[in-house]
């Protein structure tokens, strides 16, 4: 569900918010509504160290009341819906779901452990991604599969990047001067992973990725959506373990391997096209049919589209990619747009379907969804406005 955007905190109270990404670790001290201190690593978090670089950034906070902390995790599954205050129980349940969100889980647990330890006063909350999809449409979110299958082993589609559309949408219904609950949106998140999401009345109605965090559109080393047949060959004829099958999806594939292995990141292969280099170029082009497919399809579940919304690292930051997909969606209506990047979020096109881009602000809608579950809790304190 998407958040109300009328809520208040103390200020004095900061909330201390981890996001440990398939290839980074953000964390966040956020007070009042704003960020007061970062740190960040465009690095895989090694759960070996989650407790020092914990510790490292502490070290200059002790002065603060720090309210609470807030973690990001990717998969909640059925075992956290919505966010909720961490336990032993419930992080003995998350690690039981390691297997499906193996670059983003256990970093993610390894810095809740950490936490836990370093601040044993102070209340961690759980944040699943997975809970902005909680309520998909039954066609939307049941796999055509045996029900045998599907009911044994809770086969679904969850969806993910939630915490990016919640704060996307309600930036949007901001930037529109409009409810929430009245627009049809049909929003994308590029960046590492990367999704879409149709959005209908404050509720999603689709996403692209499924039961894991591997569906979908290609991403910086994942591979997406491929054919289920072409992996079974590779498993039974191609010579292939499942531990090496799961290591080129995960690991080697989507912009990396499109790219024969020379970057999974836009920026250099943006470059790299205009010096020539083939591998990039192809990579960039399958990445915009793609994504451009997933969004038309998404638009499939919405009445009309009010907005087109970019946000992630590359829709926020990556003008040729967002103009590379933009220009397959005449057909919904959307042309090019006339704008590079913005310092600020807002329109890129000024003409048929409104494109918007919106900075990904995932450590503010931690806070807010953090601050809300212990109100819900008991607790007097919620989160501003963000404006």
């Amino acid at each position: 569900m998407v958040l109300a955007m009328d809520e208040q905190v103390t200020e004095s109270a900061a909330v201390l918010t981890v996001n440990a990404g398939s290839s980074s670790l953000r964390l966040d001290l956020v007070q009042g509504g704003c960020v007061i201190d970062s740190a960040r690593s465009e690095r895989a978090v090694d759960p070996g160290s989650a407790g020092e670089k914990l510790s490292d950034f502490l070290g200059g906070h002790f002065d603060r009341d720090v309210r609470a902390v807030a973690h990001r995790v990717v998969h909640g599954g059925d075992v956290v819906p919505a966010p909720v205050v961490a336990d032993d129980e419930t992080v003995r349940a998350l690690r039981g779901l390691t297997g499906l969100a193996p670059l983003h889980l256990p970093p993610a647990l390894a810095l809740i452990e950490a936490a836990r330890e370093q601040l044993p006063a102070v209340p961690q909350v759980i944040c699943p991604d997975t809970a902005f999809h909680a309520g998909l449409p039954e066609e939307a979110a049941v796999y055509p599969l045996p029900r045998e299958w599907r009911e044994r082993h809770g086969l679904r589609r969850y969806g993910f990047h939630g915490l990016s559309y919640a704060w996307a949408a309600d930036r949007v219904a901001e930037l529109l001067g409009r409810p929430v609950a009245e627009l049809d949106l049909v929003l994308t998140h590029l960046g590492g992973g990367c999704s879409v999401c149709a959005l209908s009345g404050g509720r999603s109605l689709d996403t692209s990725m499924g039961f894991t965090p591997l569906e979908g559109l290609p991403m910086s080393k994942r591979s997406g959506s491929v054919d289920p047949g072409m992996l079974l060959w590779l498993l039974r004829y191609g010579g292939l373990t499942a531990e090496e099958l799961a290591d080129g999806l995960e690991r080697h594939s989507g912009l990396l391997g499109l790219s024969d292995g020379r970057s999974g990141d836009t920026r250099e292969l943006v470059a790299a096209e205009r010096d020539g280099d083939e591998a990039a170029g192809l990579a960039l082009r399958v990445f915009a049919h793609r994504a451009s497919r997933e969004i038309a399809a998404a638009a499939t579940s919405l009445g009309r589209i009010d907005a087109l919304v970019f946000t992630g690292e590359i829709g926020w930051n990556q003008p040729e990619v967002r103009e590379a997909v933009c220009r397959r969606l005449g057909l919904l209506g959307v042309l090019p747009p006339v704008l590079g990047n913005r310092s600020d979020d807002g329109p890129v096109s000024d003409g048929g379907v409104p494109v918007l881009v919106v900075q990904v602000r995932e450590e503010l809608q931690l806070a807010r969804e953090c601050l809300r579950a212990l109100a819900e809790d008991d607790e007097p304190e919620m989160f501003p406005t963000a404006g």
